[in-house]
């Protein structure tokens, strides 16, 4: 596997319950290559630090000690081009739906053009909300039993590292290689730039009479979705932030 792909993927724990998944997450990544490990607002601030979390880590305390912890999903999650959040759950609206298999030939194609990626993994009671998946440019699932789908959370890290070492360890062939040299220019903007520009558009929106901050219904969520399907590009951002804008001159 090439160490410059692990190094562009982010495995992204948020509100982590236990210690001991962290560190048994840590030590899951380092087992399959992998070391990027981010913690998002964690039910006990510097839990990496604690003894349950040291012990489960074993020889990957290395990973545990450079864990990143933060406050948003939006900061552990900027710069990334390509945002997977992992669930089970279907939900009415938001972003597109992936399976493992094909998720993972996006993961590929992304981190040969260069580009970051984000695995999502939400709190073990609840998994991810729909705040979260919100973030998100797609939502993946694990084929697992229809009847029980879930997974401890270090489990379900285990399984798509050691699935995604497996997808990264294949060379490329001549028509794979074009895909990525072809995506290499494609500067796709961040979720927190996403999710600034909608509430942009939301402002706007009510500025102009078209949305009603009392009777929002279901537009919100709807345009996230449209966008997330869009896959929106920076400059494309600029574009919709300037259409907000004026929208809110004419108020």
């Amino acid at each position: 596997m090439n160490a410059k792909n692990a190094s562009l993927l982010r495995w992204v724990l948020v509100e982590t319950s236990h210690p001991g998944n962290v560190g048994s997450a840590a030590r899951a990544l380092k087992t399959m290559g992998f070391n990027d490990l981010r913690l998002v607002n964690p039910k006990t601030q510097r839990v990496a630090q604690l003894p349950e979390a040291i012990a489960l880590a074993s020889g990957a305390s290395d990973v545990l000690a450079n864990a990143q912890e933060s406050q948003s999903l939006e900061s552990a999650l900027a710069g990334c081009s390509l945002v997977l959040g992992l669930t089970s759950r279907d939900r009415e609206f938001g972003p597109p739906t992936l399976n493992w298999e094909e998720a993972r030939s996006l993961i590929k194609q992304t981190l040969n053009a260069d580009q970051t990626v984000a695995l999502v993994f939400g709190p073990e009671r609840t998994g991810l909300d729909n705040q979260h998946l919100a973030l998100c440019t797609h939502r993946v699932w694990l084929d697992a039993n229809p009847d029980y789908p879930s997974l401890n959370l270090a489990q379900a890290l285990m399984v798509c590292a050691f699935t995604l070492r497996e997808t990264l360890s294949v060379i490329p062939d001549k028509s794979e290689a074009n895909i990525n040299s072809s995506d290499s220019g494609i500067d796709y903007a961040d979720p927190a730039a996403i999710a600034a520009m909608l509430e942009h558009w939301r402002s706007g929106l009510e500025a102009i009479g078209y949305l009603d901050p009392a009777n929002p219904k279901k537009l919100m969520p709807r345009l996230q979705a449209l966008f997330a399907r869009s896959r929106l590009q920076k400059e494309e951002i600029d574009l919709l932030r300037g259409i907000a804008k004026q929208m809110l001159l004419r108020k």
